[in-house]
């Protein structure tokens, strides 16, 4: 006894459904629980005085090879 070519195809489109579905939930809860453990923002405003040095690093010295070493810093205004 064998499935007819029409039955075959429902049971198919009924497997690809529910499999949707199911990548669907399961991308949702990982979304939810992700960003429920997260802290509610990936930035931090830091407090500076205007007259104030920045503690940048120091600039490297050149390499052994004699090539100068490429130091740029950007000052806010």
């Amino acid at each position: 006894m064998g499935m007819t070519g029409e039955r075959r195809r429902r049971v198919w489109r009924w497997v690809v459904i529910v499999w949707a579905l199911a990548v669907a939930v399961a991308g949702g809860l990982t979304l939810w629980m992700q960003d429920s453990t997260e802290p509610r923002g990936p930035y931090v405003w830091q407090e500076t005085k205007p007259g104030e040095t920045p503690d940048l690093p120091p600039c490297p010295t050149p390499d052994r090879a004699g090539l100068p070493a490429a130091c740029a810093y950007v000052e806010a205004h």
